[in-house]
């Protein structure tokens, strides 16, 4: 068996951040100035890891968790800015950009002037290295524009309810479908490129300030997705399309009801006929992206909860055993050092973290969950292990104050005396704990290093408001929060 990640990302302290790209305000997009203004803050602070969520294009309700394609990318990242050296658009064309249908429109034409016109200004967007993206791609990304120049001919839909033809991948109907829609797959295509091409840029400029991208991948997909429209056969899937079985979690401590997700349910045994190469692809596409990805709900590849869907309370699922090491080996003997960390938090049994060590997955850990009063809890601190991550907390909880805010008096007291300190300095001295913790690599929200409240909350969990809609003020990346936080890394010995 090889033993996961090869070494060297988890041999040293280092210390990142959790901040997704749309907490980043661009009035044209992010991948430009500002993220390389979030990474230069990064660099002078002496963090090295910029962990994001998910980056593929979402649906309406902004959930990075619920995307039209495992591989493509949010085209809202780009940043149309980066445009204006290779005179693909103009100042005057940009100025009253403002909504989808506006960026929709500028990307109409930069694509006709990419393909259609002569390329001046400052290079950088060849159409040699368009057709290379397009090769190393061919995998997913056909069946993607395909899919988007669907939706957006049949707008408000669910690929259950396009034309049967359409909805069934009649290839005379698809071929027919792509030649009356050139121009409108030509500009998803290039969308897709763009943002390769700036996400490989803004890898670049962040390797060079020795700062690493960290990813996520949710372990499963979207019903209204290309992924499952393009592959129905990999999923349970009753003749016309839809879900027999559903994704969620049993009745715990953390909801008494249960939690129904609604996403369709692989088919694993389909999957292992053919070696897993859908998943294999789809941890390729990562790889492109990322130098470390975290897999969400690891424990659903040791054993998931399957709800019928014609019975959707959750507690009419059951446990359906996963693929577990066979999946796994799959992948590390494609992908040998891959460098995945396994989400292993919420209610997980011991055949979970026996999978996870068997692979020698890194786990995590979350300071806010560590404060129940039993000794054994694994986010004690006293209980944190060096190969793990330690978070003071994650996009789905409030924010360290936040939360300490929440707490009764009583509740306050217990915590201030496990982190012994007894001062009003919060959330410092649990982002001190996180940086003093025997675990290898330390993640803190930007909200946390802050010091911002519940009005910062990035995701409730079981609420379809306000969430992943908080974005940072980078007026806020100051000198002295720089400096305040390299000291804490110097002291802690995670300033490499």
């Amino acid at each position: 068996m090889t033993p996961a990640m090869g070494g060297d990302l988890f041999l040293q302290r280092r210390a990142g951040v959790l901040l997704h790209p749309t907490c980043l305000q661009g009035r044209w997009g992010v991948l430009g100035a500002s993220a390389r203004h979030f990474i230069d803050f990064l660099s002078r602070s002496g963090m090295q890891v910029w962990q994001t969520l998910p980056t593929g294009p979402t649906h309406d309700d902004l959930s990075p968790y619920q995307s039209l394609s495992a591989h493509a990318g949010n085209t809202n990242f780009i940043d149309l800015a980066e445009l204006l050296p290779a005179d693909l658009v103009t100042s005057d064309e940009l100025s009253g950009v403002s909504g989808s249908q506006a960026r929709r429109h500028i990307f109409d034409l930069a694509s006709q002037r990419f393909f259609d016109g002569e390329l001046t200004g400052q290079i950088e967007l060849t159409h040699c290295e368009y057709d290379r993206f397009c090769k190393a791609n061919d995998y997913w990304l056909n069946d993607f524009c395909l899919f988007c120049a669907i939706r957006e001919s049949h707008p408000g839909t669910d690929w259950l309810e396009w034309p049967p033809e359409l909805r069934e991948r009649d290839p005379h109907a698809l071929r027919d479908f792509a030649d009356h829609h050139h121009a409108p797959l030509r500009r998803i295509r290039f969308e897709q490129y763009l943002f390769h091409h700036q996400w490989q840029k803004l890898r670049e400029y962040a390797r060079a300030r020795n700062v690493l991208l960290f990813g996520d991948i949710p372990i499963f997909v979207a019903h209204n997705s290309a992924d499952v429209w393009a592959n129905r056969d990999l999923f349970k899937l009753d003749n016309e399309g839809r879900s027999t079985v559903v994704a969620g979690v049993p009745p715990d401590y953390f909801c008494s009801e249960g939690q129904h997700w609604g996403n369709p349910l692989y088919d694993w045994d389909a999957m292992a006929r053919d070696g897993y190469q859908w998943w294999l692809e789809r941890l390729g596409s990562q790889k492109q992206q990322f130098d470390l990805v975290r897999i969400d709900h690891f424990r659903g590849l040791q054993a998931y909860w399957e709800i019928p869907a014609d019975r959707p309370e959750p507690r009419n699922g059951y446990w359906v055993p996963g693929p577990a090491d066979a999946f796994l080996e799959a992948c590390f003997r494609r992908f040998p050092g891959l460098p995945l960390v396994a989400e292993n938090l919420g209610v997980i049994s011991d055949d979970v973290e026996q999978l996870r060590q068997r692979f020698n997955l890194p786990g995590m850990t979350v300071i806010q969950f560590g404060f129940d009063g039993s000794p054994n809890n694994p986010h004690l601190l006293k209980n944190h292990q060096p190969r793990n991550l330690v978070y003071t907390g994650t996009h789905d909880n409030d924010t360290t104050l936040g939360w300490y805010l929440s707490l009764d008096e009583h509740m306050r007291h217990y915590v201030a005396q496990c982190l012994e300190h007894y001062g009003d300095d919060m959330p410092w001295p649990v982002i001190r704990a996180a940086f003093d913790s025997v675990s290898t690599l330390a993640i803190i929200p930007m909200q946390d290093l802050l010091a911002l409240g519940t009005e910062a909350r990035f995701n409730t969990p079981g609420t379809l408001t306000n969430n992943w809609v908080w974005q940072l003020d980078q007026m806020l990346l100051s000198a002295e929060l720089a400096t305040r936080i390299r000291d804490l890394l110097s002291f802690y010995r995670r300033l490499i």
